[in-house]
This record gives C-alpha cells, sequence and structure tokens, in this order.
C-alpha cells in the first residue's frame, strides 16, 4: 500500500514546516491529488490517521483536493478531460499527452 509511504511523507513534510515556522500542533493538512495520480482517497485517509500518531500531527484534519486528469492530443491539439493514463483523442485518434491529473502537492498547512 503506497498510501502509508505517501502518508507519512506528508506528515514529515508537514512537521517540518511546521517547526521552521515556529508553529506547535497541526490542526490541519491540505493535499492535492490528481485523479490519475494512483492514490485511493480512503486508503490515504485511513493511512494518514495511523501516520499522524505520536507526532505534531496527531488528530490533524487531511483535506484533499483532487485534480481531475487533462490531456491534450499530440495530434490535433485539442485539450479534453481523461479518465485513464492512456488515451486516445476522439477526434483524430492520437495520443492523449497528459496535461493535468498526477499530481501530488502539500498546499496548505494550518498550525497553532
Amino acid at each position: 500500500m503506497h498510501e502509508m509511504s505517501i502518508a507519512l511523507n506528508i506528515v514529515e513534510l508537514a512537521e517540518k514546516e511546521s517547526r521552521a515556522a515556529g508553529g506547535a500542533k497541526i490542526r490541519r493538512i491540505e493535499v492535492e491529488v490528481g485523479a490519475l495520480a494512483g492514490v485511493m482517497e480512503d486508503a490515504l485517509h485511513f493511512c494518514f490517521a495511523a501516520a499522524c500518531r505520536d507526532t505534531l500531527a496527531e488528530g490533524a484534519e487531511l483535506l484533499i483536493r483532487t485534480t481531475p486528469g487533462e490531456g491534450e492530443c499530440v495530434g490535433c491539439r485539442q485539450v479534453m478531460p481523461m479518465t485513464t493514463n492512456l488515451e486516445l483523442c476522439p477526434a483524430c485518434g492520437g495520443l492523449l499527452r497528459m496535461r493535468q491529473g498526477a499530481e501530488l502537492r502539500l498546499i496548505a498547512i494550518v498550525v497553532d
């Protein structure tokens, strides 16, 4: 389950940033996760709770913002939604190159 390693990294980064800012208790962590990043949100929430134990983020809320998949056709240059990592353009049959949807970013940390 790679969501556990993701959750551990999120908490580690949040703790580092909180300490650097002089914060004490982390109340909320906001992340952006692309719809095509291969991350299961329910599993990430579950792992996040475990990763927060005995850290500055214990009891913190995890807010996940999902970025939809979007691709651009390498042939006709049309931009369109993507629901999988490998898709063909419905207009010309060209390969869609992903423009967004694979993101995994720490957006904000709310601390005391």
